[in-house]
């Protein structure tokens, strides 16, 4: 299995009870590691799967290991996973007797849900009812306000348009956030400081909004600056005696989720370092209070913004298995998906609250096919031409719906994969995520590794002092990368080096023996000049059995490995110190990339004789681009501001790109004539 819950009774301890039926076949309508999570559960559970796929996700990991499969459309979403009629179909033609949706639900799919469970088809989730009412922002905070949970000022109604929009700011007061209604993962948000930025807020979330959701309702509300983002996973169960509803629910301890970027996600873990036993359990209380309101009949999740007083607002309330779901699993044994099924066939809960314990550490990385140092990470699309989870590191569980040789495309989300890392403690937690993302393959697209790693060994978040402005405050310049000590700078020398000669005395060997019988006795000692940024650095090399001895700013250092060129991942050790590195790439000119400490460098090796006769090489002059509007990443043109004979100023929006179901705003760089 490529998924570890089986390596660890901590990371994942459900019992499942073969005389406990439920459901004989279940349709699957999502795609990703969402779905393949679903299918595992299924598969231990007896039940068969129906998966559902757009026409170039033919070929997608959750489609081959699904019992069955059905192409709904084309790839865009909107023509296929939310094919609302074309689902239907499926389950009518699949006879599957419970559908699991995790996508964004239209109102019109549940009145056909509505319509199904008339012939015996059940959701996996809350009744039509609760998804209507928390799948609305708008309407979720009154229920809220109504079940006395803490609420952020704002506008509670629909903003109509963007006059009004900078109306209701200016009453709120600066900043603000805009989002829409029917949202969530990030999308159809704006942070506004102004009446310009409102303006162009509203347009942005509700295009994003209609696009990704089908509904363009925005709300405005008081942006709470520098909080952390801390949600409490809930369990409820809902259950008919003739008229009357009688309702248990649980809260099953928090996620901390304060480093995002753009509003999205990028690492959780449970429990959060910030929280007391007191403000843990009043936010659950709330939580629990606000599923009973609702009548909430399954697993879900609700989110809250904490200040630095540990004063805590309801943010929104997500009716489905949320991405970040494993690290409540690890630090709770229970398979929340096991449990959404089972309730959605009307068990009963098998916990009571005081049943749910937090064992141990769990930390979440997300895996994304982006470029970190663009923005923090703007989508890379490709196809995975090499591919290797770290399932070798203890107490790791990867949540992927990919594998190599998949294609990561501008249709979808541009997530690789969920990281999750388990320890006693959150110390051996982190430890763990930094061993498995320097194990970590991926050749074929850009990845958000190096970003990932400089997160969880910064000394800021080590000591827990995160906030949702963690990245930017972090790097204000952006991200850059590993910053190499002196240290550091000299064990990625003297690794390259090594590396170098390791693989020009292979190439003298064939089969074992020497290529030239009649060639001299072998080297053993190497002058070398290795470029690795604006330095130049001589460097001495000599052998010794396996190891090399490579001196470097007059210092030397003894380097050990098994040096097997063909392996993606090399262990090497630098006078005793483990390190695990990858070579990205080489060339014929003495060029390499190495991945270190999470950060791909470029170097260029050359012998001395090379180096000396390198400065007569030309440079090649660098293309001026300033008067070009290049796109920093692949996506759908949606939408042209300008034509042919204009005149712009710099600054000036040119055109509109959506990439995976964002929209971003073009601008020229300088005043010109288009």
């Amino acid at each position: 299995s490529r998924w570890c819950l089986i390596t660890s009774p901590k990371l994942y301890s459900s019992v499942y009870d073969p005389n406990e039926k439920t459901f004989e076949k279940l349709l699957i309508a999502n795609r990703g590691e969402i779905a393949c999570r679903v299918i595992k559960t299924c598969k231990k559970m007896g039940i068969k799967t129906v998966a559902i796929h757009s026409d170039v996700d033919a070929n997608a990991v959750h489609v081959k290991m699904a019992d069955e499969s059905v192409c709904v459309g084309p790839a865009p979403t909107s023509k296929s996973y939310l094919n609302m009629d074309a689902i239907m179909e499926v389950i009518r033609k699949t006879r599957a007797q419970a559908v699991s949706l995790n996508v964004s639900i239209c109102c019109s799919f549940l009145s056909s849900l509505s319509l199904q469970a008339s012939e015996g088809v059940t959701f996996i989730g809350p009744d039509t009812h609760a998804i209507q009412a928390m799948g609305d922002k708008i309407e979720s905070k009154l229920l809220a306000k109504n079940a006395k949970v803490n609420t952020i000022p704002g506008f509670d109604g629909v903003v109509k348009d963007a006059d009004e929009a900078v109306r209701i700011a200016r009453e709120i007061g600066y900043p603000v956030m805009i989002k829409a209604s029917a949202g969530g993962g990030g999308k159809g948000m704006r942070i506004a400081w102004d009446d310009e930025e409102t303006r162009e807020g509203f347009r942005f979330s509700s295009q994003e909004a209609a696009s990704s959701f089908g509904d363009d309702r925005l709300l405005i509300e008081k942006f709470i600056d520098n909080p952390r983002h801390i949600e409490i996973q809930v369990l409820g169960l809902l259950f008919q005696v003739l008229a009357d509803k009688h309702g248990n629910a649980l809260w099953l301890n928090e996620r901390e989720c304060s480093i995002q970027r753009r509003n999205q996600k990028v690492v959780e873990e449970a429990p959060s370092t910030f929280l007391d036993p007191e403000t843990r359990r009043a936010m659950g209380e709330q939580a629990v209070a606000l599923a009973k309101a609702v009548k909430y009949s399954s697993a879900g999740t609700v989110e809250f913004l904490v200040d630095s007083s540990k004063n805590f607002y309801f943010l929104e309330m997500n009716t489905r298995l949320q991405v970040e779901h494993p690290v409540t699993e690890c630090i709770t044994g229970l398979d929340l998906v096991q449990e959404m099924i089972r309730v959605a066939k009307g068990y009963p809960l098998r916990h009571k609250q005081a049943d749910i314990p937090i064992n141990g550490w769990a930390v979440e990385c997300r895996v994304y096919a982006e470029d970190p140092y663009k923005s923090f990470g703007l989508p890379s699309i490709g196809r995975l031409s090499q591919y290797q989870e770290p399932l070798h590191v203890p107490n790791v569980r990867v949540d992927s719906g990919i594998q190599q040789g998949s294609d990561i495309s501008i249709y979808y989300d541009p997530m690789i994969s969920k990281l999750i890392t388990y320890g006693s403690n959150r110390a051996e937690a982190l430890k763990r995520m930094e061993e498995a993302l320097d194990n970590y393959v991926i050749r074929g697209v850009a990845h958000n590794i190096s970003l990932l790693r400089e997160v969880i060994i910064h000394p800021r978040f080590v000591q827990g002092d995160i906030s949702t402005k963690f990245l930017p405050e972090v790097y204000p310049d952006g991200f850059k990368g590993h910053k190499l000590t002196d240290l550091e700078r000299r064990e990625l020398l003297a690794i390259a080096v090594s590396l170098y000669v390791a693989e020009q005395l292979r190439s003298q060997r064939f089969l074992g023996a020497p290529r030239i019988p009649i060639a001299k006795s072998k080297r053993s000692s190497w002058d070398l000049s290795v470029r690795l940024g604006d330095g130049i650095y001589p460097v001495a090399v000599s052998k010794d059995g396996s190891s090399f001895a490579v001196e470097v700013d007059g210092m030397k250092l003894n380097v050990t490995s098994e040096w097997n060129l063909a392996s993606p991942l090399l262990s090497v050790s630098i006078d005793g110190t483990r390190r695990t590195i990858q070579r990205i790439s080489r060339n014929a000119s003495g060029e390499t990339s190495i991945q270190f400490l999470g950060t791909v460098y470029k170097l260029q090796i050359l012998t001395k004789v090379a180096a000396e006769l390198s400065k007569f090489m030309p440079e090649k002059a660098a293309e001026d681009t300033s008067s070009i509007l290049r796109s920093p990443m692949p996506g759908t043109v949606v939408a042209v501001s300008v034509k042919p004979g204009d005149m712009v100023s710099e600054g000036q929006e040119i055109c509109v790109i959506e990439a995976m179901k964002m929209q971003n705003s073009m601008i020229a760089a300088k005043t010109g004539k288009v």
